[in-house]
């Protein structure tokens, strides 16, 4: 009877052991810097299979997946299931700027902690006044999102730095939004690329910085504004020119809890170059 209330006993602990390292993954609550990758990185192969993407991306080594609206022509349940089914957690996801308020209630069914929009439309991209009409609807979303438990996020590229009359994009988003409602995802490819310096951009918005997006930068590129070819100057994490080490330390210290690779395009198949960037963040243990 003492050997199988022993083994009861143990039973109940290894299960219990079990669930909490469940939550974990799927929630992120460990003590570092918590890996994922943006779905947009694998859209081709999402359209087909979905669920096959999402297992690679556990398998790779990674606790989460950012979605993408390739994805969300599914329920908000059966998708919820479709990750957790991969072993994956999805705080956050990118949501189309045209129709984005319409998006809240869906984002919320999919229990997601981070509403994210990835880009405004090109034809506000040349006007301080594009910016600012993005800004009023980022504000109006913010407020919703927080109405529903989530956070508004603004992830940037490079068109928001060009310059525009004394100023340029980003700093109107960040001058007529209220920091308590849009947030930033802020990707550190896209910041180099238009020439900014991440690390001082990180350090100027540690109010608003939520999220932060990886993908190293070929050296000797030239900088640009305009999302062209140009501007496409990837590599996987550890073979470019950014510092990551120091980058993803100040992130930690500062709250910030998740970070997603997202490599546009890769110069070899998809999986091989995530592996490749997550055997590199293995080496950091940021």
């Amino acid at each position: 009877m003492s050997s199988r209330r022993s083994f009861l006993k143990a039973s109940l602990a290894a299960a219990a052991a079990g669930c909490v390292l469940g939550r974990g993954v799927a929630f992120g609550d460990g003590g570092g810097m918590t890996y994922g990758v943006q779905l947009y990185m694998l859209r081709r192969q999402a359209e087909s299979d979905l669920a096959g993407v999402l297992r690679e991306i556990h398998d790779a080594g990674f606790e989460q997946v950012e979605l993408y609206p390739i994805a969300y022509n599914r329920s908000a349940t059966e998708l919820r299931r479709m990750v957790q089914d991969a072993g994956l957690g999805a705080v956050a996801g990118h949501f189309d700027y045209v129709g984005l308020e319409e998006k809240l209630d869906f984002a919320q069914q999919l229990g997601l902690k981070y509403f994210v929009c990835p880009m405004l439309p090109k034809d506000q991209w040349t006007s301080l006044e594009g910016f600012r009409k993005a800004a009023e609807l980022f504000n109006r979303v913010g407020e919703g999102a927080r109405s529903r438990g989530m956070e508004f996020v603004f992830h940037n590229h490079d068109y928001e730095f060009k310059p525009i009359d004394g100023s340029n994009g980003f700093r109107q988003l960040m001058d007529h939004t209220d920091p308590k409602l849009v947030k930033l995802e802020l990707d550190m490819y896209w910041l180099t690329q238009a020439g900014q310096n991440p690390m001082e951009v990180l350090k100027s918005h540690p109010d608003r910085v939520r999220l932060v997006h990886m993908k190293d930068r070929i050296a000797g590129a030239p900088t640009t504004y305009d999302m062209d070819k140009h501007s496409e100057n990837f590599t996987e994490l550890g073979r470019g020119t950014i510092d990551w080490p120091a980058l993803l330390a100040q992130a930690r210290a500062q709250g910030i809890r998740y970070a997603f690779l997202d490599q546009d395009e890769t110069s070899g198949p998809v999986v091989a170059s995530i592996k490749v960037s997550r055997a590199y963040l293995r080496k950091l243990r940021v």
